[in-house]
């Protein structure tokens, strides 16, 4: 770009490169609509006003313009896309800008991974900002299939693009003072720090915060948030598909709070990023529980953009980078056309740029498993009562409950008139032979099992099912495919969408595997599952670091104690 040619077209001495006239322009930094023109010069904005020379111009009639859409944390793996199909999704909803730390790939793969992934999203016409995964391994408490310690995370932190320290799932580690973890920490002095602190109050709250740690996503109730608030965090409102927050959160959003807030979605499947959207599916839910519109796109925007310290997105003003949306209908945010560094890219809901998805060898073949046989999956009845997991409804939190145990012979087995499944979590980076096994309440299944290698952060092989020889079945599908997801019913496999990329990501088309995963959704369905989601909510539960109770393949994890259980 020519700096002396940019200001020459806001001068008005020089002819713009695009113009957009009879726009209504969404002021994000002072919450105003002005009428005017936008002319746009090499990807910039020159100037907002009366402007007329431009070797193309767009008459938008009284139509809206704002800034491109910012999602502030998301973790793309768990659309099950490769970054060229994701963008296909989101783009034309307006999406211009996602924060990612790639952490699910880096926990599978290592820097490999991430650099792989990292030159998907070059070509692709959308800013991808980059965090260092800070958790790789996100504990001790299960088996990843790489490390990143303090001298990785060095590297990462110099590659072009990353701009910060991805979400510290370690809290424990930071209020302890572990000396890795903050190594870590002090690494990234001067650079944005992501949080992630679910429950945290009080003086363990003061302890995290101390390290510098600025954000937080993991807020499920009014008071957390409002306290994490008051200690001066950046609240991200999360809107995920099986982490639903907004409703709890969003009467923290006052005019006196409001630019502390900003929306992220953390996770979204493939399903609902082609349907509903990303973060423009969140703002039209914001503003349909009452949140003023213009308010809503800030905290779409700028809130994020000036939390991440990107000065030149988030708004429509001179020097400002032209990732632009135009909207007809701003109470349900109806999105005519997006620009991309003042390039139509997307209109009325479709995309304008070609992509490719390529894959490398090095991000492949994930997937080993240890032989073992249906016994390994016993659980002895040693006890009455034991632990159970209980899923809670659209949220990411569990919560530990203990259940007297259906017995046959000397093993605790599943019972689903009382909705109780078994769990099994399965290690399948270094063929351990690692099995962690466990019970989990919430999925209402009657038959059947269902399977992913997708279980965060790990990704081991995770599969909930009603009996063993159908366990066994799913994870023999997935070792098969070399990661994806799986379904199976009598012994037999009922349906499996490949994810071969880490065990995680797909090499198709986004119809493609929308189609596919509807279609394993449905069947979970047909086998009495009640989930909506139920293979997002299966990929959570070895979490080790969001409460209560979690299963890993090393076992059960009390995570309010930070420890495996007998």
């Amino acid at each position: 770009m020519s700096l002396e040619k940019l200001i020459s077209v806001a001068r008005g001495d020089a002819t713009a490169d695009l113009l957009l006239t009879n726009a209504r322009i969404v002021n994000t930094f002072t919450a105003e609509i002005e009428d005017g023109n936008v002319a746009i010069h090499q990807g910039r904005i020159a100037g907002i006003g009366e402007y007329n020379q431009a070797k193309k111009v767009i008459d938008l009639r009284g139509r809206y313009v704002a800034p491109g859409l910012i999602d502030g944390h998301i973790h793309i793996e768990s659309s099950l896309l490769h970054p060229a199909e994701y963008a296909r999704a989101v783009v034309p909803r307006g999406v211009s800008a996602v924060v990612t730390d790639f952490h699910e790939m880096a926990n599978v793969t290592g820097l490999k991974g991430l650099r792989y992934l990292m030159d998907c999203t070059r070509p692709l016409p959308m800013d991808f900002y980059f965090m260092a995964p800070s958790c790789v391994p996100a504990t001790h408490l299960d088996t990843a299939g790489a490390e990143l310690g303090p001298e990785e995370i060095r590297t990462a932190l110099r590659w072009k693009g990353v701009i910060g320290l991805g979400e510290m799932m370690n809290f424990p580690g930071v209020i302890h003072n572990d000396p890795g973890v903050l190594q870590k920490i002090k690494l990234s002095k001067n650079k944005v720090l992501d949080g992630h602190a679910p429950g945290l109050s009080g003086r363990d709250l003061n302890a995290y915060l101390s390290a510098g740690i600025g954000s937080d996503h993991e807020s499920t109730d009014f008071e957390e948030g409002r306290e994490k608030l008051r200690r001066g965090m950046y609240l991200m409102i999360r809107e995920g598909s099986s982490e639903e927050n907004l409703d709890e959160l969003l009467p923290l959003v006052t005019d006196k709070t409001y630019k502390r807030c900003f929306f992220v979605v953390d996770d979204r499947t493939c399903a609902d990023l082609l349907q509903k959207g990303d973060i423009d599916a969140v703002v039209r839910k914001a503003i349909a529980r009452g949140l003023d519109p213009i308010r809503a796109l800030q905290m779409a925007t700028i809130n994020t953009a000036e939390f991440f310290r990107q000065h030149q997105v988030g708004g429509v003003a001179p020097g400002y980078i032209a990732n632009l949306i135009v909207i007809s209908d701003l109470s349900r945010l109806v999105v005519d056309m997006v620009f991309y560094r003042g390039k139509l890219v997307a209109k009325d809901g479709e995309a304008l740029f070609s992509t490719t998805r390529h894959t490398d060898p090095g991000v492949i073949h994930t997937v080993t498993v240890k032989p073992f046989s249906i016994k390994a999956l016993k659980i002895p009845a040693a006890k009455k009562s034991l632990p159970v997991i209980e899923v809670v409804p659209g949220q990411v939190i569990t919560r530990k409950i203990d259940m007297e145990a259906k017995t046959e012979g000397d093993s605790a087995v599943p019972d689903t008139e009382r909705d109780i499944l078994k769990l099994a979590v399965v290690e399948r980076h270094r063929a351990s032979g690692n099995i962690g096994l466990g019970f989990v309440k919430g999925f209402g299944l009657k038959e059947g099992a269902l399977g992913s290698s997708i279980a965060h952060d790990s990704h081991n092989i995770i599969v909930v099912g009603t009996n063993d020889e159908d366990i066994v079945a799913a994870i023999k599908e997935i070792e098969r495919l070399q990661g994806g997801l799986a379904v199976a019913k009598g012994g037999a496999i009922r349906g499996s969408l490949a994810l071969p990329i880490a065990g995680l990501l797909s090499d198709e088309p986004l119809q493609t595997v929308v189609a596919k995963l509807e279609e394993l959704q449905k069947i979970a369905a047909n086998l009495g599952c009640s989930l909506p989601h139920p293979f997002a909510t299966l990929s959570f539960l070895a979490l080790p670091v969001i409460p209560e109770l979690r299963l890993t393949d090393k076992g059960l994890v009390d995570v309010l104690a930070f420890k495996l259980l007998d």
